[in-house]
C-alpha cells in the first residue's frame, strides 16, 4: 500500500506591483493560517518538518510558499526579467506577502519567516498591525549589514558551492548531519544571482532602527526565535530588537543555528510550540470576551 504524504502542492497567481507571479506553495492542517517563509536563496523545503507534524497542523494550516525566483516559482513569465540585476526591496517583498495571502482569502494569518524573513517579519508587524494575527521572527533583527556583496554571485566562484558552503558553519555542530547535509543541498541548487538579491534586502534595504517602538504588539504579538549558534543575526541582535518593542518575546533556542526549522526540526519545534500555544490562549481569550 502506497504511503502518500498528506501534504498538497499548488499553483496561485500573485500581483505585485503590476507584475503576475505564478507562485508555487504546499500546505496541510486547518485551524489558524500559518504562513512561512524560507531564508534567503533556498525555498519551501525548509519546512518539511512542519508541514508533516500533525501536533502543528491540527490547530494550524500550515502554507510554506517558494517566493519568485526560488524553487518552483519562476522569476515573472511576462517581462524580461534577464535584463536587470535582481535586488529583492522592502516594498516589494511586504506587498508580495500581503498580495499572496489576500489571494489565498486567508483571515488574519500568523506569519512565520527565517533570516531576510524573519527580517520581512518585522516589517510586516510594522506595516499590517491590523491583518497579521501574529509575526514570528525567526533569526531576525532590526538590522543586519554587511553581506550584500559581490562573490556570492561572481564569474570567479561557483555560486552553488560558496552559497552552500556558507551555511555549514551557520548550523549547531550537534544538529543531526542528514538535516544538515540536506540544508546545505537546498542552497547548492540556487539559481545565480537569487541569493546576492535577496540579501540587498537582508543587508541594506531592511533597516528598523528607530522604528521598533511604532510597532503595537498589542494588535500584533511578536515573537523573536534565534539559536545560540547564529552569527549573522545573533541572539544578542534578537534581543536588542525585542527590548525595542513594546511587548514582543524573545526566545534563545539553544543547540541550535541559523536554519533551525531545516537543520534540527526536533530541536527547533520545541521552543515554537510554546509559542503557537501562546497565539491559541490569546485567540481563546478573545473569543471569551
Amino acid at each position: 500500500m502506497s504511503k502518500l504524504s498528506t501534504v498538497k502542492g499548488r499553483y496561485v497567481y500573485v500581483n505585485v506591483q503590476d507584475v503576475e507571479y505564478k507562485v508555487y506553495f504546499e500546505e496541510n492542517g486547518q485551524g489558524i493560517p500559518l504562513v512561512c517563509q524560507h531564508t534567503a536563496g533556498s525555498d519551501n523545503r525548509q519546512w518539511r518538518g512542519l508541514l508533516e507534524d500533525g501536533n502543528i497542523t491540527k490547530n494550524f494550516r500550515v502554507i510554506a510558499y517558494d517566493l519568485p525566483r526560488h524553487g518552483k516559482s519562476d522569476p515573472p513569465h511576462a517581462v524580461e526579467w534577464w535584463k536587470e540585476e535582481y535586488k529583492l526591496t522592502t516594498q516589494w517583498f511586504l506587498q508580495f506577502v500581503r498580495s499572496f495571502c489576500e489571494e489565498l482569502e486567508l483571515e488574519n494569518p500568523v506569519f512565520m519567516g527565517s533570516s531576510f524573513g524573519g527580517n520581512v517579519a518585522l516589517q510586516l508587524a510594522l506595516e499590517y498591525p491590523d491583518y497579521f494575527r501574529a509575526t514570528i521572527p525567526v533569526e531576525g533583527a532590526d538590522y543586519t549589514p554587511g553581506y550584500f556583496v559581490d562573490w556570492w554571485n561572481h564569474p570567479h566562484t561557483h555560486g552553488g558551492e560558496v552559497c552552500a558552503s556558507g551555511t555549514w558553519g551557520l548550523m549547531a555542530p550537534q544538529s543531526p548531519e542528514k538535516d544538515r547535509r540536506l540544508t546545505w543541498w537546498y542552497y547548492s541548487q540556487g539559481a545565480p544571482g537569487v541569493f546576492k538579491g535577496d540579501l540587498y534586502f537582508y543587508s541594506v534595504d531592511h533597516d528598523l532602527r528607530g522604528k521598533l517602538h511604532l510597532i503595537d504588539a498589542e494588535k500584533c504579538p511578536v515573537y523573536l526565535m534565534t539559536g545560540e549558534y547564529d552569527y549573522l543575526s545573533t541572539p544578542a541582535d534578537s534581543k536588542r530588537t525585542a527590548d525595542q518593542i513594546s511587548g514582543a518575546k524573545f526566545v534563545e533556542m539553544k543547540g541550535i543555528g541559523h536554519f533551525p526549522m531545516s537543520e534540527n526540526y526536533e530541536v527547533f519545534v520545541k521552543y515554537l510550540e510554546e509559542v503557537l500555544q501562546d497565539i491559541l490562549m490569546k485567540e481563546k481569550a478573545l473569543v471569551i470576551k
